[in-house]
C-alpha cells in the first residue's frame, strides 16, 4: 500500500476526511478527482488552506492538509498556532519537501526548521517517519488520533523492515548498543543504519533508534539510551537548533541523565542546492561520512 491508497481506504470509509492542498497534489494525485468536493486546492495560499482546514475541523470534518514544508510552517506559522494549536483540532498538516527532500531547491524552499516551529505550538504533535513504508505505518494512528499532527511526507524507499507496532510517542529500537547509541528519523534512516553496521563491523557496540514521533517524545528510550551508552548520537535533516539534538539534550537535562552527545545536524546555514546523492555526498551526510566522523568521536573521548 501506498500513500494515495492509504488515503482512498480512510476517505472511502469515513466522510469526515477532507484531502486539502496549496497546489502540491504529488502524494495523493490519481485521488484528487475521485474525491470530488472533498479535494479542496487553495492554490498558492497556504495561510488561506490551513484558515479553511480549521473552519472545516470545527464543523466535524478531520482535514489532511497537504503542502510544502516550509511554506506551510512558516508563511502559515500564527494560523497553525492559533486556528489549530490553540483550540486542538484534529486536522493534520502533511509537509512534503522537507529538510534535504528539497534536493535541487534553494534555502526558500529548505524547511530546516520545521520540527522547531511546530514543536514550539501547544497541543501539535509530531511524526517522522524514516521512509515510505514507515510512513504507512505510522499514518493510520495519526489519521484516527482525535490530536493535530504535523507528518514530515516521504516516500524514500525502505533499506529496512520497519516493526508494525507503531505507537505514537515511541522510538522504534532498531538495536541496543553500550559504546555508542545513534538516534535519528526522516530521510537520514537509510544513511545512519549503513553507517551502524559499518561501526559494528569495526568492533563497536552500536544502538539505533528510528525516532518515529518526535513530539511525543520517546523520554523512556532516550534516558535509556543516555544512561547505558559512552556516547550518543543524533543525526537529522534539521538545523541542530530545535530539532531531535535539542529534544534530546532537553530529555537529558530534566532527568539529570548525563553522557557524551553529539549532534550531526545543519548548523546556522542551509544546505547546497543538488539531487540528493549529491546532496549528501557534498555535505557529508553519506553513511560513510556519518561513521567517520562518529568513530572520530567517540576515539576523542575514550
Amino acid at each position: 500500500m501506498n500513500y494515495e491508497e492509504l488515503l482512498r481506504e480512510f476517505t472511502s470509509r469515513d466522510e469526515r476526511f477532507i484531502a486539502m492542498t496549496a497546489e502540491n497534489r504529488g502524494p495523493f494525485r490519481g485521488l484528487s478527482v475521485e474525491l470530488g468536493k472533498r479535494m479542496i486546492d487553495v492554490g498558492i495560499a497556504e495561510q488561506t488552506l490551513i484558515g479553511m482546514a480549521a473552519g472545516l475541523a470545527l464543523a466535524g470534518k478531520i482535514p489532511i492538509v497537504h503542502a510544502f514544508s516550509t511554506f506551510m510552517t512558516m508563511r502559515a506559522f500564527e494560523f497553525i498556532r492559533t486556528d489549530i494549536g490553540l483550540p486542538r483540532l484534529p486536522v493534520k498538516l502533511v509537509g512534503s519537501a522537507n529538510g534535504i527532500l528539497s534536493e535541487a531547491n534553494g534555502p526558500t524552499h529548505q524547511a530546516l526548521e520545521d520540527i522547531g516551529l511546530m514543536r514550539g505550538i501547544p497541543n501539535i504533535n509530531i511524526f517522522c517517519p524514516a521512509d515510505a513504508d514507515d510512513l504507512i505505518i505510522g499514518m493510520p494512528q495519526i489519521l484516527e488520533s482525535p490530536e493535530p499532527f504535523y507528518v514530515r511526507y516521504t516516500n524514500r524507499a525502505p533499506v529496512y523492515t520497519h516493526s508494525e507496532k507503531f505507537e505514537i510517542g515511541k522510538a522504534e529500537s532498531i538495536s541496543v548498543g553500550s559504546d555508542i547509541t545513534i538516534l535519528t528519523y526522516g530521510a537520514l534512516f537509510s544513511e545512519t543504519l549503513e553507517a551502524v553496521e559499518t561501526l559494528k563491523r569495526k568492533g563497536y557496540s552500536v544502538g539505533l533508534l528510528n525516532v518515529r514521533t518526535l513530539k511525543p517524545i520517546d523520554t523512556e528510550a532516550v534516558t535509556i539510551a543516555a544512561a547505558n551508552s559512552r556516547l550518543l548520537v543524533t543525526v537529522e535533516d534539521h538545523f541542530m537548533t530545535g530539532g531531535l539534538f535539542s529534544i534530546v539534550a532537553e530529555v537529558m537535562a530534566l532527568s539529570n541523565v548525563h553522557t557524551n552527545i553529539l549532534p550531526i545536524a545543519f548548523q546556522d546555514r542551509w544546505f547546497k542546492p543538488a539531487l540528493l546523492p549529491d546532496v549528501l555526498a557534498y555535505e557529508k551526510l553519506r553513511s560513510e561520512d556519518i561513521a567517520e566522523r562518529i568513530e572520530k568521536h567517540y576515539a576523542a573521548i575514550s
